[in-house]
């Protein structure tokens, strides 16, 4: 009978101390890339969003289409959008970031064409009756009253999508969860997912603790 391998690695086991010292590295740059398709995709997807929602909000019949588009771009599958995808960007962490992108919309769009719908009309009465002009009402007002739903989108975007990128090899520790799926390499795949959750929480804790820094007077009501 032989005697079991004295190494977790060789035996397999899901909780090994021995993979996170040798493979401290590769777990590195895993999380870089990881935090790196995360901001990239959340803040371009931020940047489109913003003026389709208000566009949406100020022309009734913008709304349904937009809202209609990014819905329909949220009910692709994954590996057909990269494919769909794969003749403009080839593979590429563009690839990965564009689709990201594109998931994202339904989630930012909703969210801040909800929150700006729900800035009562007096208050931009109010202030037009101040000499508010459309930017500056915009800045001032509508935005800082739509931050909490917004922030509710950008916190579901921010902590969900990215492991996605794993399917055309370029998702970061999506990669690692993967390829130690396909060999059955448990610490690799406990480590990689551990890692993802942790990122997550941080990031959700991370965007909660800005909206409550920029939105007091939420603190102040609630108290």
């Amino acid at each position: 009978m032989t005697a079991p391998p004295d190494d977790c690695l060789a035996r397999n086991e899901w909780i090994c101390g021995a993979y996170l010292s040798t493979r401290g590295e590769i777990l590195a740059d895993a999380v870089v890339q990881h935090l790196r398709l995360t901001g990239a995709s959340v803040a371009l997807a931020l940047l489109i969003a913003l003026p389709l929602a208000i566009a949406a909000r100020r022309l009734r019949w913008v709304a349904a289409p937009v809202l209609g588009i990014t819905t329909l771009l949220y009910t692709i599958p994954a590996l057909a959008m990269f494919s769909l995808l794969l003749p403009l960007y080839g593979l590429s962490a563009a690839l990965v970031v564009a689709g990201l992108v594109l998931y994202s919309l339904t989630l930012l769009v909703r969210n801040l064409l909800a929150g700006f719908r729900a800035v009562p009309e007096e208050t931009r009465q109010a202030a037009r009756g101040l000499g508010y002009g459309p930017l500056r009402l915009l800045l001032a007002v509508e935005l800082p009253l739509a931050l909490p739903a917004a922030m509710a989108g950008l916190r579901i975007a921010a902590v969900s999508l990215v492991t996605i990128g794993a399917i055309v090899g370029h998702g970061g520790l999506g990669n690692l969860i993967y390829a130690g799926m396909n060999t059955y390499f448990k610490a690799q795949v406990l480590t990689a997912s551990v890692l993802c959750v942790v990122i997550a929480v941080a990031a959700d804790l991370l965007l909660l603790g800005a909206q409550r820094l920029l939105t007091p007077w939420t603190r102040a009501r609630s108290a």
